[in-house]
C-alpha cells in the first residue's frame, strides 16, 4: 500500500484537484425505532455543521435494490484532519445515541463535475 500523504502529492504533482473530504458510512445498529427517536437531534446537528462549513453532504442510502431505505447514511465532512472528522462524527447525535455506528474512511476528490445554478431574480437554486 502507498503511503496517503505520498498518493495525495503525486495526485497534484500529476494535475489532480486532491481535494480531501472525511466520509462516514453510517450504518443501523440498533432498531429502526431508535433510528427514528434520534433524528430530530441528528438533523440539528448537521444542520449546525452545514453552518459552520463543516458538513459538504449529507443523506440517506439505499438498499442494493435501490428501493428501500435502511437506514444508512453517508455524511461528507470538511474537517483539518481524520481526527477532527471523527470528533464531528462521534458527536452526532445518532452515533452518540448507538442507534448507528460509523466507519469513516479519508476521501480525495480528483475527477468529476459539479453545477450549481442560481436564479439572480427568481431565487431558485439548482444544483446537479
Amino acid at each position: 500500500m502507498v503511503a496517503w500523504a505520498d498518493y495525495k502529492s503525486e495526485a497534484k504533482n500529476r494535475g489532480a484537484l486532491a481535494l480531501e473530504f472525511f466520509v462516514a458510512i453510517s450504518t443501523p445498529a440498533k432498531t429502526p425505532q431508535d433510528i427514528k427517536a434520534s433524528l430530530p437531534e441528528h438533523l440539528a446537528y448537521q444542520a449546525q455543521l452545514e453552518r459552520s462549513q463543516s458538513l459538504a453532504f449529507a443523506g440517506p442510502m439505499s438498499d442494493e435494490t435501490g428501493e428501500l431505505m435502511q437506514g444508512m447514511g453517508l455524511i461528507i465532512y470538511r474537517a483539518p484532519s481524520l481526527e477532527a472528522a471523527r470528533k464531528l462524527a462521534e458527536n452526532d447525535p445518532m452515533h452518540k445515541s448507538g442507534a448507528r455506528g460509523f466507519v469513516l474512511r479519508r476521501w480525495m476528490i480528483n475527477e468529476g463535475s459539479l453545477t450549481l445554478s442560481a436564479g439572480l431574480s427568481t431565487g431558485v437554486t439548482t444544483l446537479s
